[in-house]
């Protein structure tokens, strides 16, 4: 049987949606499903001869135009970290007399799945829901998946740490264990401020940590999932008019033999400066007074980007290479999925790195 977590939110495992489904409730309206496979015969897969009847209504693909695709400051297309035409989630009245509005989000229990991108349309699912009824929250065994979308929930709607909602979910239910990934992404939530900032420089170290990954799995690196060509985004390849004052600047990175835009600060993963050139470089002569010693931190010699669409050496696949101006073909900087040194002494890991010998810096 379902758990009961808060007014009109339960928390169960498969058997418990698969009651619901079959015979109907009083009590549940809406169900969120959060397993391997969205599709309703999952359930028949589940258990032989299992049939439950389904009508869809819709289904959601990043990228989608669809507006429904979207709830607050989802970008499903280029910012999100799934990659485009990935089912986000799909939607159906199911189970006896097709009265149960049932959504489904295909997310896998490891700990290398990505939930933040889910996040929003889950927790957008469970506010209507509480709303119009109450909603059943469940994965397979009601342990992880569901725990982890239900913990996020208490996490936002009453302002609560990880550790504060994860303890209080327990109170209604002890056996819930979201994996180690999904509790260092709840981290990441929280330090966002309990929502998905695609802007953040939080999420863009996360977003980059996934297509890393994505590749050591050997994925096919597909240039849609890179940001966008800011020379062409920006619409300014070239030097241009500083706007008026009354619009907003934003800093830009330009090639400096051709003057071309290949970043905006947007761009830019930033990372806590490490030791120094003393973490790698322990013998290399400085000038100035080698007695004085300066107590700011050391300046990095590079900036570290999200890999862009007009990164074409990125995209053939290969390990690493030379970063190229796509206009002039000049040197800009090097990339490495396994990972770079900042001058500065951190790694970055995967590491798109632009020189600043390379490039001008200018306000548009």
């Amino acid at each position: 049987m379902p758990y009961l977590v808060r007014e009109n939110l339960f928390i169960g495992n498969i058997g418990d949606a698969a009651e619901i489904l079959q015979n109907g409730s009083t009590e549940v309206t809406h169900i969120l499903s959060v397993l391997n496979s969205p599709s309703i015969s999952f359930f028949g897969e589940w258990r032989s001869g299992l049939t439950i009847p389904a009508k869809e209504i819709k289904k959601v693909y990043v990228g989608s135009s669809d507006e429904s695709a979207s709830t607050e400051d989802l970008d499903a297309g280029s910012k999100s970290s799934l990659s485009p035409g990935k089912l986000l989630y799909s939607l159906e009245y199911a189970g006896k007399d097709l009265k149960l509005v049932r959504m489904a989000v295909p997310i896998k229990d490891m700990e290398s799945e990505d939930l933040l991108d889910y996040l929003d349309v889950c927790l957008d699912f469970i506010a209507r829901s509480r709303k119009e009824g109450s909603v059943l929250v469940h994965c397979f065994a009601g342990v992880s998946r569901s725990a982890a979308i239900i913990t996020a929930y208490l996490m936002r709607t009453e302002r609560l740490s990880v550790e504060d909602a994860l303890e209080s979910l327990k109170q209604s239910y002890e056996f819930v264990c979201p994996n180690d990934g999904f509790l260092d992404q709840l981290k990441l939530f929280e330090e966002m401020g309990f929502k998905v900032n695609r802007t953040s420089s939080i999420y863009k170290r996360f977003r980059l940590k996934v297509l890393g990954d994505h590749y050591n799995r050997g994925g096919k690196l597909d240039s849609s999932i890179f940001g966008a060509d800011p020379g062409i985004a920006t619409g300014v390849s070239s030097e241009a008019e500083a706007p008026p004052n009354n619009e907003k600047h934003s800093t830009a990175y330009r090639c400096k033999k051709c003057r071309r835009i290949v970043a905006m600060q947007e761009n830019v993963i930033d990372h806590i400066p490490g030791e120094g050139e003393t973490s790698f470089t322990w013998n290399k002569r400085k000038s100035g007074n080698p007695f004085s010693k300066s107590d700011d931190e050391p300046e990095c010699s590079s900036i570290f980007i999200e890999p862009l669409r007009w990164m074409t050496a990125v995209e053939e696949g290969a390990l690493e290479g030379k970063l190229s101006c796509i206009h002039c073909e000049g040197r800009l900087g090097y990339f490495n999925w396994s990972g770079v040194q900042c001058s500065c002494g951190s790694w970055i890991t995967p590491a798109f790195q632009i020189h600043k010998s390379r490039v001008d810096v200018s306000r548009i």
